[in-house]
């Protein structure tokens, strides 16, 4: 049985400090063991993402520029424990947080030039937002939140797509926004719970007999798409309903299975185990250490499709449960 003792809906100040006693500088962890491997390999892919980040807050290449992967890397920034205000990357994060705010459309609230650097980067400020309380960071997170309110109230199928303004949805694009509205809830702001279960809903009727998680409707599920689902249902502390219990049995069994987007998969894949059922973590995230250990480059980062900022963002996220410092990683 899935073992769960519920999201604490924490913010991000509580949790760091309750969870963590941290030297301003040093970034010592007191109270929780890290692997020492994990603090070694984190620490290099931190590195490199701040000393290639541009004045603009962004990074040079190409994908580094999108707010949505700026988000990411914040996001590997804040999980750690690395504190906006204190220590040697506070200057990286709200640099950040400040290039995201300039990409967004101060009328609509749209952030980018797609949804799922719309869902990924209201992440990122909502997590902040946690954290700081800071009215720069919660006008332009409401207006987020209100445009991915606003996108699942016009689309028929109750998720979102590509575009504020598409009428079809898929289970990638809706995930990021769901798991948005979550972090956006854990921080304070009100979200309507029709609006959860809209998206639950669509989720539902995405799902194959067997438990997978297909694009658009039902047939074709596979194992990345499978975890998202099975991490919203999580999310929505969810666990016991017959849809939910098929989605981590179809991750459980199917969580080898090979994937076109490595760092995406990985991902999603040990949040969704990590939710699920710890004991099913454990041995995936022993597995996700050696791999990334083993596959870092000299300068600290990772190659893959969507360039390097993007795969060493997914690849610190997928190790930043070990730490367990956001609301969004806590169980």
């Amino acid at each position: 049985m899935r073992r769960w003792m519920g999201i604490v809906l924490l913010t991000v100040f509580s949790v760091f400090f309750r969870a963590r006693a941290q030297s301003p500088e040093s970034g010592l962890h007191i109270g929780r063991e890290i692997p020492p491997e994990v603090e070694r390999v984190y620490e290099a892919g931190l590195t490199f993402l701040a000393s290639t980040q541009a004045s603009s807050g962004a990074w040079e290449e190409n994908y580094g520029q999108q707010p949505g992967v700026v988000g990411m890397a914040i996001l590997a920034f804040l999980a750690s424990g690395e504190d906006p205000n204190y220590g040697r990357y506070r200057g990286v994060i709200r640099k950040g947080a400040e290039y995201i705010v300039t990409q967004q459309d101060a009328t609509t609230g749209y952030i980018g030039n797609s949804m799922y650097n719309h869902g990924f980067a209201t992440l990122a400020l909502a997590e902040l937002y946690g954290h700081l309380r800071e009215p720069d960071l919660g006008v332009p997170l409401r207006k987020a939140v209100d445009l991915i309110l606003e996108s699942q109230k016009h689309n028929p199928a109750g998720a979102w797509r590509y575009r504020p303004t598409s009428t079809d949805a898929d289970t990638t694009v809706s995930g990021a926004q769901m798991v948005a509205l979550y972090a956006a809830k854990n921080a304070g702001l009100h979200i309507p719970e029709d609006a959860f279960e809209k998206g639950l809903r669509f989720y539902t009727g995405s799902m194959d007999a067997d438990g997978g998680i297909s694009y658009t409707g039902s047939g074709g599920g596979n194992a990345t798409r499978t975890a998202i689902g099975s991490l919203v249902y999580s999310l929505a502390n969810d666990y016991e309903s017959d849809a939910s219990k098929r989605t981590f049995q179809y991750v459980r069994q199917n969580r080898e299975a090979g994937s076109s987007y490595v760092y995406y998969h990985f991902y999603y894949m040990a949040q969704a185990l990590f939710q699920g059922d710890m004991n099913e973590w454990r041995p995936w995230n022993r597995k996700t250490i050696r791999l990334f250990e083993a596959t870092q480059l000299e300068n600290g980062s990772w190659e893959g499709q969507r360039g390097r900022i993007f795969s060493t963002s997914s690849a610190l996220l997928a190790m930043a449960l070990n730490y367990r410092l956001m609301p969004i990683y806590e169980r």
